[in-house]
């Protein structure tokens, strides 16, 4: 049966994806104390990477979309690392890294995107502390990657 988070994963039509493996040298996630870093996730869904530079190739709403799949990126390897999401008492930090050209200054916009999700299926337990920064080159072009510290029971 799944829970309560999962349940409103499912409310929303979000079927989570497998963790993604790591590509270079580190893990995916670090457990300390009662807190989970998760390594960076990108903006691939389905095998297809979320790409271009905001206000070159991408814009607003397609870097939105993209800040939103990392977040559903992130709960997959909250998933792979705690077993159940409803364990999760806090999602404590977001960083993300806005792939943008040097004159766009909507960063904080695109990272809404995953900011709103993470309220949407924890609720309060989902406002974070955050910072959203403009790059201006994330690995194979994707427009959004996003790491996280995530406070867990």
């Amino acid at each position: 049966m799944s829970g309560q988070v999962e349940a409103k994963l499912a409310a929303l039509g979000i079927t989570l994806p497998v963790a993604a493996a790591p590509v270079a040298n580190y893990v995916p996630s670090v457990i300390s104390g009662n807190q989970l870093w998760i390594s960076g996730q990108v903006s691939v869904k389905d095998g297809v990477f979320l790409s271009g530079k905001l206000a070159g190739e991408a814009d607003l709403e397609a870097g939105r979309a993209a800040a939103r799949q990392c977040a559903i990126n992130l709960m997959s390897q909250i998933k792979a690392a705690l077993g159940d999401l409803d364990r999760v008492t806090r999602v404590v930090k977001l960083v993300a890294f806005v792939n943008s050209t040097p004159d766009f200054t909507d960063q904080p916009k695109v990272v809404n995107g995953a900011s709103d999700l993470f309220v949407e299926v924890f609720g309060d337990v989902g406002r974070h502390a955050r910072s959203a920064v403009g790059v201006s080159a994330l690995p194979l072009n994707v427009s959004v990657e996003i790491d996280a510290v995530i406070e867990f029971a």
